[in-house]
């Protein structure tokens, strides 16, 4: 389910990104599928925090990828 291959991706939405907070969703997490390569990936940016339902986390931050990478954020959930 990795989208990072793709190298227009802006590095902020790479969803390989090591320590990830378990909290952070996006939709290719719920697609069962084998990626197909004649497909492009989906790099909407549509991401959310399972912790408050919406794009920001409990801090008042931005969900995504390049934000929800660090333990320093006080919300971050580790794996």
């Amino acid at each position: 389910m990795s989208e990072a291959s793709d190298t227009n991706i802006d590095p902020r939405f790479d969803t390989t990104r090591p320590g990830l907070c378990s909290a952070l969703h996006w939709k290719a997490q719920y697609i069962w599928a084998d990626p197909d390569p004649t497909v492009p990936p989906a790099t909407d940016g549509l991401f959310w925090c399972a912790l408050t339902q919406t794009v920001l986390g409990p801090d008042g931050k931005l969900a995504e990828p390049g934000n929800c990478c660090s333990k320093d954020r006080t919300c971050h959930c580790g794996h």
